[in-house]
């Protein structure tokens, strides 16, 4: 017979998957939109495409997210299955909400609005870490601006490089070209994104004394969680690709290319500091930011604005509900 806390042990694993899974299937829009809306791949191309380089991400990149996400926010000592179980309902609960209503929220901040809602309802505040919080708080901000500022300043670096040939010319260049910008994102999405997983499951792992005195992600944990957020962007999220690339802003290919560069140069600073950042965040912000550059009539501030609204309520809204979760399972298991 299986023990029970392992077999809870397994659920969660589970769980932290299908979370990975839908992190992949939410967030497609943010590899791909671009180069659909500017009809660079067909969209069941441009989902390989994407899917590909989501895997492959992990070759490129150190784990700071992941100890960022096991170990950064909360102290280890609160961590039980329960409170992980909790996080991952809020985070899965909030994702396929926003899923619905076709609003790019982040899955990142979903997860740790659920860390942060569950650690709080079983030990109070006093375990935070609110030097790891701090850091997302602020890249809820800043990463968005960067996004923004370096799609700018791409936009105009090209427009002074190119501007003797003619448009013709240009789009043919850029058409290619897309294609290793949106590989770029990809990566930065593998990187930043899967890591968040691979953190749940380690500290789940760790916490049940199974990694020893430790904490570390094993190799399993990290091809899996690789995969499965792979897989979940093959089969995409076709509601949040019609929001990102045609309802914010229309594309062009040098567009398209700008804003994904630029974003994926803020995802691979964001990994390589450690900092779990929303793949959502900086490419919108950069849509927004080569969008803008043709007047401000040209971005569809209102969809930009339920999007905001989107963010602010993410991690709040995910935290309550990952308590409410974290109460019910406290009351289930010592009835």
């Amino acid at each position: 017979m299986i023990d029970a806390t392992l077999f809870f042990i397994i659920v969660t694993i589970f769980i932290a998957l299908l979370f990975d899974f839908l992190n992949g299937f939410h967030d497609a829009a943010n590899s791909i939109a671009t180069i659909v809306s500017t009809r660079v791949l067909k969209p069941h191309w441009a989902v390989l495409w994407a899917a590909f380089f989501n895997f492959i991400a992990f070759i490129f990149f150190h784990l700071h997210v992941a100890q960022t996400i096991g170990t950064g926010l909360v102290d280890p000592a609160v961590i039980t299955v329960n409170v992980v179980f909790a996080a991952l309902v809020g985070a899965i609960f909030w994702n396929i909400l926003t899923w619905y209503f076709g609003l790019p929220s982040s899955s990142s901040h979903a997860l740790i609005g659920g860390i942060l809602g569950a650690s709080i309802a079983k030990s109070g505040l006093g375990h935070l870490k609110m030097g790891g919080i701090s850091k997302v708080l602020i890249a809820i901000i800043v990463s968005p601006l960067l996004g923004l500022i370096l799609g700018l300043l791409l936009i105009f670096l090209i427009s002074y490089l190119f501007h003797r040939l003619t448009p013709h010319k240009v789009n043919v260049w850029f058409r290619k070209l897309q294609l290793v910008s949106s590989a770029l994102i990809s990566l930065g999405h593998g990187g930043n994104d899967a890591q968040k997983t691979m953190g749940i499951i380690a500290i789940l792992l760790f916490s049940a004394g199974m990694l020893g005195d430790k904490f570390y992600v094993p190799l399993w944990v990290i091809i899996t969680c690789n995969f499965v957020i792979a897989l979940g962007t093959f089969f995409g999220g076709w509601r949040i690709v019609r929001t990102m690339g045609m309802k914010i802003t229309k594309l062009k290919p040098v567009s398209g290319f700008c804003a994904e560069t630029g974003s994926a140069l803020t995802l691979f600073l964001a990994t390589a500091l450690g900092i779990p950042v929303s793949t959502t965040h900086t490419i919108t912000g950069a849509i927004i930011g080569v969008g803008s550059l043709e007047g401000h009539h040209a971005v569809r501030w209102g969809v930009a604005k339920n999007i905001v609204w989107a963010w602010i309520l993410t991690i709040p809204a995910a935290g309550i509900v990952s308590a409410g979760v974290w109460g019910i399972l406290s009351v289930i298991r010592n009835w």
